[in-house]
């Protein structure tokens, strides 16, 4: 019994999806991700969450670049 030709080509089609994710898709499903566990913070706490949430890509990208520029201390 071999699998069904649609299936294939549903798990081929879902396959070639998730390879061509860009690293900014992927950031962006974080950032809603993030915003939605907001819901889940006292209101106190709720903006702090939702202002870290909405990070846009490209300061994201910046900080991270920075970052790894930034020779380590403790060596």
């Amino acid at each position: 019994m071999g699998a069904n030709p649609m299936n294939k080509l549903l798990i081929l089609i879902v396959l070639l999806g998730l390879s061509s994710c860009s690293n900014r898709g992927i950031y962006e499903n974080l950032r809603i991700q993030q915003r939605n566990d907001c819901l889940k913070e006292p209101p106190a706490r709720y903006d702090e969450c939702v202002e870290r949430a909405d990070k846009s890509y490209e300061e994201y990208r910046r900080e991270r670049e920075e970052a790894l520029e930034e020779p380590s201390n403790g060596s």
